[in-house]
């Protein structure tokens, strides 16, 4: 992998930011297998960005289900 294929890595403390979660929490996710993909690098949780972007929009995807009807 090139150094710009590196995907952009996000610690728990900041996925946790943009889920509006605490810390503990996100870890209680992370430990239940509700959170995120992640893995340690360092000795350090981290997310991919783009699995957490992906995550919030199955989050929208599984609880608002819009029809075409209800687009109109």
């Amino acid at each position: 992998m090139a150094v710009g294929e590196i995907p952009e890595l996000l610690t728990l403390k900041e996925t946790a930011e943009l889920l509006r979660k605490s810390e503990a929490q996100l870890r209680w996710m992370v430990h239940s297998t509700t959170a995120p993909p992640s893995a340690l690098i360092g000795g350090r949780r981290m997310f991919r960005r783009s699995d957490v972007a992906a995550f919030i929009e199955a989050a929208f995807d599984t609880h608002n289900p819009t029809t075409a009807e209800e687009a109109s």
